[in-house]
């Protein structure tokens, strides 16, 4: 496995990148899910976030808290967890990324599905905060499947840029100069 130069590393910036690729991560998953909502209209009444909240003794009054915004009521703790969780993720991603390049494989597009797989498949069916996968209905997981890749993948192209934005410099894997021999 390769691991990066300790002198390249960048954790303080690729945790500063991870928070705002994050939030822009959390904004995409919001606008692939309007195409292709995850779930139908019955099971949409208390969303995942809400259902996990509520397993974990927050009162319903909470977890349904709305705010209206152009006449329309939106689900507030349902987009402070979606968003924490983007930014964690990311987060968690981007410094990973520091000393383990692997994590971007296919412009993180491998540690989307990683990242579906865990907690769409395994973790919340497993809590019962969603049903198990074989009861789930194709649509649903063609939502999270994909949309899970196009999050992490642009999360990817928002931490790269914005990486190199900052230090001036490329990824930690990649060399600093090329010799005159390569170019």
């Amino acid at each position: 496995m390769q691991v990066t130069d300790p002198a390249r590393r960048r954790y303080a910036t690729a945790a500063l990148v991870g928070v705002i690729a994050g939030a822009i991560g959390a904004i995409v998953k919001f606008g692939w899910e309007v195409p292709f909502p995850p779930r139908t209209p019955e099971r949409n009444a208390t969303n995942p976030p809400q259902q996990l909240l509520e397993q974990l003794g927050v009162p319903f009054d909470i977890t349904h808290l709305t705010y209206t915004y152009s006449g329309n009521e939106l689900p507030i703790i349902s987009f402070i967890v979606h968003f924490a969780f983007s930014i964690g993720v990311m987060v968690f991603y981007a410094v990973v990324a520091e000393k383990w390049p692997q994590i971007k494989l296919w412009q993180g597009a491998v540690f989307g599905f990683v990242v579906y797989v865990a907690f769409h498949i395994v973790i919340m069916p497993a809590f019962g905060t969603v049903p198990a996968p074989w009861d789930q209905p194709f649509e649903e997981h063609f939502s999270e499947l994909f949309g899970h890749v196009v999050w992490l993948w642009i999360m990817e192209l928002c931490r790269r840029d914005l990486r190199n934005r900052f230090t001036h410099e490329p990824d930690a894997e990649v060399p600093l100069s090329v010799p005159d021999a390569a170019r």
